[in-house]
């Protein structure tokens, strides 16, 4: 009943001076919408580049050779099994070639198209699906057969009226080539911020025995097992790659190692912000206590009246206490809500997934609590102290 009591009479004070009490208010609203608006808005930073990330596939890394010496000429296709083999965590390594050549069909050309040869795991392990038609089988890569597999971009620039699966297109680079167009593949945008959609697929084998004769590998494509961290299996990786070749002859690219620093960068520059924000929240705390200390000079004869009927001074300490409280935890959900309105516009503005963050909802109610308390206890605790003589003389 005596805390029930305590908030009506702080709102009750707070509705008889409407325009100190918004004043006071005021430090709280900016210092809390600040915080939540930049928490979530950090979040929802985070949060679309984890999904961007995760379109290129999180478990997936990319080792690039590097260079023509000595050091590179383990760089097979062999020696994809090999990775696999000394690897703990990969699950599968492919090997890809690519070049880039002109692609004709009938009177349509698009120039520098990217070629990759790929094995048939390829598709699989970067998510790639077939819009129409199919993608390669084993036997087509054993067969070396001229089948092509190409992006949904290529597709419409070759083939205007839509009718690429089981028409033949031809690659040019030092002579022309024709490949039967087996698939094309759905639109599919790597996190690596290169395209699937202008690519053209044809098997592995067939690129280097029919198209360009090579030994070398262009890439691995590496997927990591379930349950394995992809960061760490990438490291792995690396130190085994700087063994055998040394770090000079090869690139590697982990979207998860990325995301990983992302995040943390994200996270600190998120809390630094925040930090800065929670200054006003100070501000706020000190206007709080300015607003109580004149609340209890005010109400000095309530204050000597009620302790003359016998009020304990912790009665009194609680009271002004609450009306602290309470007047800091309204400016706190006021916060909140504008907080989070601001949030959810920057970040549809930016095109970002709206987050609200658990962490923000908790600053935003715990904070003005505790600043209520603390800013409060002084004002509380000098009225408590009044005699009731001096109170009454005072008023």
């Amino acid at each position: 009943m005596m805390v029930s009591e305590n908030i009506r009479m702080a709102l009750r004070s707070m509705a008889s001076s409407k325009l100190r009490t918004f004043l006071s208010l005021l430090g709280i609203v900016i210092g809390v919408a600040s915080v939540v608006a930049i928490m979530n808005l950090g979040q929802s930073a985070a949060e679309s580049m984890s999904a961007s990330f995760d379109v290129g596939g999180l478990n997936m890394i990319t080792v690039r050779p590097r260079g023509r010496g000595r050091e590179t000429m383990i760089f097979t296709e062999d020696f994809s099994y090999t990775l696999q083999n000394e690897i703990d965590g990969v699950q599968e390594v492919l090997p890809l070639v690519s070049s880039t050549a002109n692609v004709r069909q009938r009177d349509e050309i698009a120039e520098s198209v990217v070629v990759q040869g790929v094995t048939s795991g390829y598709f699989a392990s970067n998510s790639l699906e077939a819009e129409n038609g199919r993608l390669f089988s084993v036997e087509d890569n054993i067969s070396r057969r001229q089948v092509a597999v190409i992006g949904t971009a290529l597709a419409e620039d070759l083939f205007p009226a839509g009718n690429a699966v089981g028409s033949y297109v031809s690659v040019m680079r030092n002579q022309s080539k024709s490949f039967l167009v087996v698939g094309v593949l759905a639109s599919h945008d790597t996190s690596q911020g290169s395209s699937f959609d202008d690519a053209l697929f044809m098997p592995y084998n067939t690129y280097t025995e029919r198209f360009r004769h090579t030994d070398r590998v262009g890439s691995y494509s590496i997927k990591v097992k379930d349950g394995y961290d992809a960061v760490s299996v990438a490291e792995d990786i690396e130190d085994y790659l700087d063994r055998v070749a040394g770090n000079d002859y090869y690139r590697l690219f982990s979207p998860a190692t990325v995301k990983a620093m992302a995040d943390e960068v994200t996270g600190t520059f998120t809390v630094f912000l925040a930090a800065i924000a929670a200054i006003s929240l100070a501000v706020g705390g000190i206007g709080i206590m300015n607003i109580m200390l004149v609340s209890v000079s005010e109400r000095t004869g309530e204050i000597g009246i009620r302790k003359a009927l016998g009020a304990a001074p912790s009665v009194i300490r609680k009271q002004f206490l609450s009306e602290s409280v309470v007047v800091s935890a309204s400016g706190g959900l006021i916060g909140l809500i504008l907080g989070i309105i601001i949030s959810v516009a920057g970040a549809l503005i930016s095109g970002w997934i709206p987050v609200i963050s658990s962490g923000a909802v908790t600053v935003a109610v715990g904070f003005p609590i505790l600043i209520g308390i603390f800013f409060g206890w002084y004002p509380a605790a000098k009225a408590a102290s009044l005699q009731p003589m001096e109170a009454l003389q005072r008023e």
